[in-house]
């Protein structure tokens, strides 16, 4: 059917111009995945695979209504096209667009898995239309142990279902490889050029159920990021006040120290303690009770405790009389430099 005049041509041509390109980005000769050089080839593989989909849905080629042996083996070479398409896919390499792309991907291999199950080509089990997270999402999940034991049985599953595929894969190389020749160079027989076929599609029925479970993981990954990425909405009502920033300045004891040694550098305002306590009286911050009262300029510190002495004295502090009363008995009966044992005098 699609070797018809006119169109078959046209179609075989844009198969084999997305094929060669994408077997030139698969290699891995290009320096990097987003160069504009590789995306030009991605587009244009893309391009020209989109167009033989639609040609190939004109022409009604496959359906699931009908057996492998009813296909013909020329038009086998067409049904890994949705395969095709969701590896061009995950070639690009827009960041903004990922998710849009990994889900684009998945639904043309899903599409490819459906229609290789409908035929029976392949013994695998076909995943889920949609990816997980998106089913039943309101469902709690269920936990404890006995939630364990299937998980755990399901990964051995995975891990041997892997084993299997590689395995395949590389009797696949193999078969495919000793088959390529002949039928490029024209010298295979009708059965080999379908066993050739059939074996091309099992070859990327392997590497669609590889790459919808990559691009499971990776959405489940993408998602999470993006929720944690949302920013938060303040809470109403919280509103905090602008704070006006505090200018830069030196503490110094008393008033005539800020005036000999100053700021060191000009521009620097220098201010006493009492200063910025009063300045951040009237600011509010701190109250009247908490400020501390300092001596007046020019007192030193002995005489500050004298002071200190007189008063407590003046006021009655009977501690502070019995205190002094005893160092004045204990000055009578000890002389100046007594228990000085090294003063021999």
């Amino acid at each position: 059917m699609a070797e018809g005049p006119g169109e078959g041509p046209r179609l075989a041509e844009l198969l084999e111009s997305g094929r060669r390109l994408w077997e030139e980005l698969d290699s891995g000769t290009e320096p990097s995945s987003g160069a504009p050089a590789v995306q030009d080839k991605v587009r244009q593989g893309l391009e020209a695979l989109r167009q033989a989909e639609a040609m190939v849905a004109q022409l009604d080629l496959f359906s699931e209504n009908e057996e492998l042996e009813e296909i013909a083996s020329a038009d086998l070479k067409f049904l890994p096209l949705p395969a095709l398409l969701g590896a061009l896919t995950l070639k690009q390499v827009d960041l903004n667009k990922r998710l849009e792309h990994l889900e684009s991907a998945r639904t043309h291999f899903w599409r490819f898995l459906k229609l290789c199950s409908s035929y029976g080509l392949g013994s695998f089990q076909l995943p889920p239309a949609s990816p997980p997270g998106e089913e039943d999402t309101g469902s709690p999940a269920p936990g404890g142990p006995a939630a364990a034991q299937p998980s755990l049985v399901a990964m051995a599953s995975s891990r041997q279902a892997k084993i299997e595929r590689y395995k395949q894969k590389k009797e696949l190389e193999n078969r495919l490889a000793s088959l390529r020749s002949f039928v490029e160079g024209g010298q295979a027989d009708e059965d080999q050029i379908r066993e050739f076929y059939t074996l091309q599609i099992r070859k990327w029925i392997n590497t669609s159920l590889e790459e919808i479970e990559s691009i499971d993981q990776e959405m489940v990954i993408l998602r999470s990021r993006g929720s944690t990425k949302q920013p938060s909405a303040p809470p109403h009502g919280t509103s905090r006040q602008p704070r006006t920033p505090l200018k830069p300045f030196i503490l110094t004891r008393d008033a005539a120290q800020a005036k000999v040694f100053g700021a060191g550098y000009p521009g620097l305002p220098t201010m006493t303690v009492d200063d910025w306590y009063e300045q951040r009286r009237r600011q509010g911050v701190v109250s009247a009770q908490s400020v501390p009262h300092r001596a007046p300029a020019g007192i030193t510190d002995e005489e500050l405790q004298k002071q200190q002495q007189e008063k407590k004295e003046e006021e009655d502090d009977e501690e502070a009389l019995q205190k002094a009363r005893n160092w004045d008995d204990w000055k009578d009966t000890h002389p100046r430099g007594y228990g000085n044992r090294q003063n021999m005098g």
